[in-house]
């Protein structure tokens, strides 16, 4: 499989990062945005499922440098791309790749000790659209070796009272993400949509839930990602950064 390496610019010890890309485990702005979302601290304990070549919880260490990040990976190619990653980037005192299924993580990550989940998570259910025919991104993209509930009950074992998980969707899976984070006692409390620009509909929706909180959910103004000329917004290129291929 050819392999390259994306450059993130330079980290939090003045070294760059590098995440290890192929055709089949990559990232988009999804990845940016939901890392953004999240507003890590430096003290958390966090972890990223499903975290494919490690985008997500490189950008956490990039930006908000916390305490540790486990990264977990289900497929064997994504979970050695993650672990290039971490090495690439001399992130290995801060990032933890882990590679295992989710929903049968064992004592790998101590219960109730996380402040901080993020998931990118597979956005259609099984069984619906067309499938790709090379399994890897079939797993990536639809429901097969995971679904919203069984994100939500790994975050719901494994967070602390109070602790956050932010998950990015499609638009059209709302109420199922609602749904599958109350049935864990996560409780939806701050919500953004993302669009292309103003007059687009959203093509994104990126959630936080805090278990065990109260319900009151806060709706946050939309992101646009476009200016009319096709340019990046100022807040898209502030969450994005200079993206390079080395």
């Amino acid at each position: 499989m050819s392999l390259l390496f994306e450059s993130l610019g330079p980290g939090p010890l003045g070294r760059e990062l590098k995440v290890c890309v192929s055709p089949v485990h990559k990232f988009g702005t999804d990845a940016f945005l939901l890392a953004d979302f999240s507003k890590a601290r430096h003290k958390d304990l966090c972890a990223d499922l499903g975290t494919g070549c490690g985008i997500i919880p490189l950008i956490l260490y990039k930006k908000y440098f916390p305490k540790k990040i486990y990264a977990v990976e289900l497929q064997s190619d994504a979970a050695a791309q993650c672990r290039e990653t971490v090495s690439a980037s001399g992130a290995e005192g801060t990032v933890f790749p882990i590679e295992g299924d989710l929903r049968q993580l064992g004592d790998a990550i101590p219960a109730g000790s996380l402040d901080l989940i993020t998931c990118n998570p597979p956005y259609k259910i099984a069984n619906t659209g067309l499938l790709n025919d090379d399994p890897g991104r079939q797993i990536a993209r639809h429901e097969l070796t995971c679904t919203m509930e069984d994100v939500c009950k790994t975050a719901a074992r494994l967070l602390k009272f109070g602790g956050r998980l932010c998950i990015c969707q499609r638009p059209e899976r709302l109420a199922d993400a609602v749904c599958a984070m109350r049935a864990y006692k996560i409780e939806p409390k701050r919500l953004r949509f993302a669009a292309k620009n103003p007059e687009t509909p959203p093509w994104l929706f990126l959630l936080e839930g805090k278990l065990g909180a109260k319900p009151f959910l806060q709706v946050e103004p939309p992101l646009s990602a476009m200016n009319p000329d096709g340019s990046f917004t100022n807040e898209m290129l502030k969450i994005y950064g200079n993206i390079q291929s080395v």
